[in-house]
């Protein structure tokens, strides 16, 4: 990164998190991050002045989670115009990012068609780049919209599943704000329960090995004053087993067209469990995150991850004995082996639900995701 500085906040209160923000200092047009790395001991904005930094920036999670992931994309693109960049070149580098998130290649491929066209229509570079700051503007307004929608329509399917509300959400990884141009997806569904007053316990996962439950949804969760607590990963099984789970909810990074779901890996145990005890397994997500192309789960290419994630403990805030800031410590044998891959995939027999911005798929079919992308793209148009 170019550049990079510290806000710091004085106080806990519910805020608008700017997980990601266009700028235009004098120097000219600059795409500013929330760092998610550094969450939750200190909220530092990085400053990307060039698509490499944004690309960078996604590859290392400080911008991540697929919606706020396309968002960053169309940004991307723009940010490609307004410095001069070759935008192809820009577009093909950020789509390629990270490869299992749909989303990503969604905003690119959108914000880049808006400045081919307008080239073709007679624009020149400045006016062609404008069209694919306003397509980018566009996306991130649609996504805001797209998660105040999720949000209801997953509190009603909560309250048809679960009659009487006092809901105890379990939910993996982070699907808040920090994820969205809005409140986000599933975490959008479960603070909605909570404004409703029908949210008793919010559970949250760890989510090893990066730990995004533990420093980004319990930092959402707090913010909100929600009711909730942290558990590793492995202790999920035994909150299920003693009745203290009404249901399960997540997000997603692609959904096949037969309705299966590559989701941050962890989740698949989550739908087994589930279904072994008889919990609903929601999936939330916009509509966008539904690929076509991918005909079925084995098809989804799943991101594999630095074994040093798994053979280091992470200390990205604040130096460690034995670490520098940035570094890790490690915790296994030097020479170990780590299988790290990003994602599982959960075949769409084990997802009880998929929230939409257009309404719930339920029971998940390839038909009905087609028709629901189907009546999507009529409402676009």
């Amino acid at each position: 990164m170019d550049d990079q500085y510290v806000h710091s906040r004085e106080d806990n209160a519910p805020t608008e998190i700017p997980a990601i923000r266009w700028d235009e200092p004098p120097e000219g047009s600059v795409l500013v991050l929330l760092d998610q790395t550094r969450l939750p001991a200190e909220e530092v904005e990085l400053v990307c002045t060039d698509p490499p930094a944004l690309v960078e920036a996604i590859r290392t999670l400080a911008v991540r989670g697929a919606p706020l992931l396309g968002i960053a994309g169309a940004y991307g693109v723009a940010l490609a115009a307004m410095r001069g960049f070759d935008v192809d070149d820009a577009a093909d580098a950020l789509a390629s990012a990270r490869p299992t998130a749909v989303n990503l290649v969604h905003g690119v491929r959108r914000a880049q068609s808006a400045h081919r066209a307008a080239l073709a229509g007679g624009s020149d570079q400045k006016q062609a780049a404008e069209a694919a700051l306003a397509a980018a503007r566009a996306l991130h307004q649609e996504d805001a919209e797209a998660s105040r929608r999720m949000a209801e329509h997953g509190l009603a399917l909560l309250d048809e599943l679960l009659p009487g509300g006092n809901h105890r959400i379990l939910t993996h990884c982070n699907t808040g704000a920090l994820v969205s141009g809005g409140e986000g997806t599933a975490f959008a569904v479960a603070l909605a329960a909570h404004r409703a007053g029908r949210l008793r316990r919010l559970w949250v996962d760890e989510t090893r090995p990066l730990l995004q439950g533990a420093r980004l949804t319990a930092y959402e969760a707090a913010r909100n004053g929600m009711a909730y607590t942290l558990l590793t990963d492995s202790a999920a099984g035994s909150l299920f087993s003693a009745g203290e789970v009404d249901a399960v909810l997540v997000g997603a990074d692609r959904i096949a067209a037969d309705g299966s779901v590559a989701n941050k890996v962890g989740s698949y145990p989550l739908a087994v469990l589930a279904r072994y005890h008889h919990v609903p397994f929601v999936v939330v997500a916009p509509v966008t995150t539904v690929d076509p192309d991918t005909p079925d789960g084995a098809s989804i290419e799943v991101e594999q991850r630095a074994g040093h994630e798994v053979t280091e403990l992470i200390a990205p805030q604040v130096p460690v004995a034995g670490a520098e800031a940035g570094g890790g410590i490690p915790v296994a044998p030097l020479g170990t082996q780590a299988y790290n891959p990003a994602f599982d995939v959960t075949p769409p027999e084990l997802v009880t639900a998929i929230v939409t911005e257009e309404g719930a798929v339920s029971p998940v079919t390839a038909e009905a995701l087609a028709e629901l992308c189907a009546r999507s793209r009529q409402v676009t148009i």
